[in-house]
């Protein structure tokens, strides 16, 4: 595997950077998506609001302050500054939490784009370096044409294979913070409904 990659050209090497700090940042992501819904308390949100739909705002804030789900969170910033208006109050808190989601996403939609064109470029340096062969007096010698042109596929496959191995977290990732967005939405909205009652 070793010499495989090695094969590869000086390309390989800013290749094997992406490959590490993807795998870094999907880790790092998995993780906090797996604390994230351990600490999901999806009955503490409908105690907040059951609260609110009864006009105890004073013990919905309570509730809110002693969960650690990030609804909750929001809602309870929300209440808690909602002097000029809730729904701004909710916005800022939603973007605090939704900016918790979208951590690490740009580096990983920087990688899909960027491993493959590194690829890429090591398909022309290696195709340049066959040319070259080719032209001079190395005419005598296949084994280091072919070299050249395994090289160049050699550093278009794995810019190929870091970039699809980043797009399944990355899409998976997104739908996360998706949802945390719709779920964030849906109890603003049903707050909003009974503070205008």
């Amino acid at each position: 595997m070793i010499e495989i990659f090695l094969k590869g050209g000086p390309i390989m090497w800013p290749l094997l950077v992406v490959s590490v700090v993807v795998l870094t940042v999907v880790i790092e992501r998995l993780i906090f998506i797996f604390i994230e819904r351990k600490n999901r308390d999806e009955t503490a949100v409908g105690e907040i609001l059951t609260q609110i739909e009864k006009g105890h705002l004073d013990q919905a804030l309570r509730l809110g302050g002693a969960s650690r789900d990030f609804v909750a969170r929001a809602v309870t910033y929300a209440l808690a500054h909602r002097e000029k208006s809730f729904s701004e109050a909710m916005l800022r808190a939603a973007n605090w939490e939704l900016k918790r989601f979208h951590r690490g996403l740009t580096i990983l939609d920087t990688a899909i784009t960027l491993a493959p064109l590194l690829g890429l470029l090591g398909t022309v340096t290696g195709m340049i370096r066959s040319f070259d062969m080719l032209g001079g007096s190395e005419l005598g010698a296949p084994t280091a044409i072919t070299g050249g042109i395994a090289e160049a596929l050699i550093a278009t496959a794995y810019g190929l294979g870091i970039a699809i191995t980043a797009l399944l977290p990355f899409n998976y990732l997104n739908s996360r913070e998706e949802e945390a967005r719709l779920e964030m939405q849906d109890a603003a909205s049903h707050i909003e409904i009974h503070l205008k009652s």
